[in-house]
């Protein structure tokens, strides 16, 4: 029995009990009240009707019980109908429905109650676009080199190939396998970096001294394509964490050679404005349109095949994570065939 009433007693119902129970109560201490004074020669019912004020109370109490009840149970299937719409939205989100929204109007509280049920079904649906595309291009990604580790590696087993091509696959092999590495190392990076929300280890450091320390460490991939660098750094200070700063240099300088056409040219400079650090670097390759622009900075997003090639797709978010993170901004300017430009900008203070 307990079982059902915890079921089947719905908001309407207690609101009703309750209504009544106060009614009674108020019915009874006035009623109460009226035939001590009464019968204390304080007051007198109309008449004179000393003998049988009880009926009249009687009456009245059973007038106002039937009608305050009737009037109650009508009221407030109207007041709740906003608490219902938004049981049966919670319903319909927690069946995986994100696409609804709710449209409470006249009390603020609903109103409030509205917009955040709205803000939080958005969010949910982002979240879930997110995961779904992280799971099939992160797959795809690791299915790939998989994939060509598998089949170079069975044809290394025939006794038949030439000392040459045998070397070849096992530079294959050897490159899809630092691929995946890579990919990996990548992937628990970013991980690590959007679950973190406050940089500790923070030390000042020569921030134009670590861009120069990453430069020469790149210095093998940005000569073998013949790319002129032209560099300019100003001498800054800084503030932070070397370990994360070093990561948006790497990926971003990465980037810039990635794209960068054969004895192309990269311009670098690092300078303190009205007390913030501007990091800027250009290249002169095939530049983005708008759609790649508004994307760039989307987990494993890649603008065409050659892209693929050069990159997983993780490089610029987790640069952009690690902006913020420095409390600072990352933005992008490019055209078609006018190549790209990134500006990160934080406080000199990370």
């Amino acid at each position: 029995m307990r079982v059902f009433f915890k079921k089947k007693v719905n908001l309407t119902i207690i609101l009703v009990i309750f209504v009544m129970f106060v009614m009674i109560v108020t019915f009874l201490l006035i009623g109460g009240s009226a035939v001590l004074l009464q019968y204390m020669d304080i007051i007198s019912l109309p008449n004179g009707n000393k003998g049988n004020p009880l009926l009249l109370l009687s009456v009245l109490f059973g007038f106002c019980i039937i009608l305050g009840t009737a009037l109650t149970a009508f009221l407030s299937r109207k007041a709740l109908n906003p608490i219902r719409k938004v049981i049966d939205a919670t319903h319909r989100v927690a069946n995986g429905d994100f696409n609804i929204n709710l449209d409470l109007k006249g009390i603020g509280e609903l109103e409030e109650l509205s917009y955040s049920f709205n803000k939080m079904t958005q969010e949910l649906s982002t979240i879930e676009t997110l995961r779904s595309d992280f799971i099939n291009n992160f797959s795809h990604e690791f299915k790939t080199p998989i994939v060509s580790v598998r089949g170079f590696a069975k044809l290394l087993k025939k006794n038949n190939l030439p000392e040459e091509r045998r070397q070849e696959y096992l530079d294959i092999i050897i490159t899809e396998s630092e691929r995946l590495a890579a990919l990996s190392t990548n992937v628990l990076t970013l991980s690590k970096y959007e679950n973190l929300e406050i940089i500790v280890d923070k030390s000042p450091f020569r921030l134009d001294e670590q861009l120069r320390k990453t430069i020469i460490l790149m210095e093998p991939k940005w000569a073998s394509k013949e790319i002129t660098l032209n560099v300019e750094l100003d001498k800054i200070i800084y503030i932070g964490n070397e370990d994360l700063t070093q990561q948006i240099w790497i990926n971003l300088i990465d980037n810039a050679i990635n794209f960068s056409y054969q004895g192309g040219l990269i311009n670098i400079s690092l300078t303190n404005k009205n007390e913030e650090i501007h990091f800027v670097i250009q290249d002169d390759g095939p530049g983005m349109d708008n759609q790649t622009k508004s994307r760039i900075f989307d987990r494993f997003f890649q603008e065409d095949t050659s892209r693929s090639k050069v990159g997983n797709g993780l490089g610029l978010p987790l640069v952009k994570r690690i902006t913020k993170l420095c409390g600072g901004d990352i933005t992008v300017q490019s055209e078609l065939g006018e190549g790209s430009i990134f500006t990160v900008i934080f406080p000199t203070s990370g």
